[in-house]
């Protein structure tokens, strides 16, 4: 695990700005007696909420095989804006964007605030305190269905602005490859933008998720039941030209 060009923006994350949600694995969602809050709720048609039980709950697979690069090269120019994927979400997430070469290559930048802490962090090119984040990991994905796919789903899962997000590097290295039930950002207010974005991207690309994953994942949502569910990214097969292991 680790902003966009003309390619991307008019398709990425929408919904996904930092924005306030009542709700985390502590509080948010009613008892339903089964001793999974919210697990039972249902959301209206378009939330992220009603979007999670149209996922598929299976076991997660063994991570045999999973390794970085049978998701291609890291942040492959899948869109072909000629700037990579790096630097695209670079250039959507971060504030006062400075280039080194006039146009793609981010030199420096604000991410105010960071999602995930909530503090501000200054972003300078070789020296950088900012990851760009999958949102759901690729190990987390490869468990849960990617280690079937075509190197072209995975390439463009790895590369898709959907799934992706500029956050403070100290918080997202915490995260590992976790899922919704086992890591969450420590900024409450993020954590429904961020759960509904793990929905979005699993639905897309058709990933399961497991059963503690599911019922955490409508414990945070029943809090904010109107959360829209993100749309738009790129598409779920990369150009024939990029290839993975």
């Amino acid at each position: 695990m680790r902003g966009v060009g003309r390619g991307v923006v008019a398709v990425v994350l929408a919904g996904v700005a930092v924005t306030g949600c009542k709700a985390d694995l502590d509080s948010g969602g009613k008892g339903n007696g089964s001793g999974n809050p919210g697990a039972g709720a249902q959301g209206k048609a378009g939330s992220a909420l009603a979007a999670v039980d149209s996922l598929t709950v299976k076991g997660r697979a063994p991570k045999t095989g999973y390794a970085r690069e049978r998701f291609g090269t890291a942040w492959a120019d899948t869109d072909s804006n000629s700037c990579d994927t790096r630097d695209d979400i670079l250039k959507r997430d971060l504030k006062d964007v400075r280039y080194t070469d006039g146009k793609c290559k981010v030199a420096g930048g604000s991410l105010s605030p960071d999602p995930y802490g909530g503090k501000d962090i200054t972003f300078t090119r070789g020296a950088s305190k900012v990851d760009i984040d999958h949102l759901v990991a690729l190990s987390d994905a490869w468990q849960k269905g990617a280690f079937k796919w075509d190197p072209s789903k995975r390439i463009a899962l790895a590369n898709d602005p959907l799934n992706l997000l500029a956050v403070d590097a100290t918080p997202n290295r915490s995260k590992g490859d976790g899922d919704t039930a086992t890591w969450l950002p420590p900024n409450k207010g993020y954590r429904c933008t961020y759960v509904a974005a793990q929905v979005a991207v699993k639905k897309k690309y058709g990933l399961w998720v497991t059963g503690a994953e599911r019922d955490a994942m409508k414990k945070v949502l029943t809090g904010c039941p109107d959360q829209k569910l993100p749309s738009g990214g790129n598409p779920t097969e990369a150009p024939a030209r990029f290839h993975a292991r």
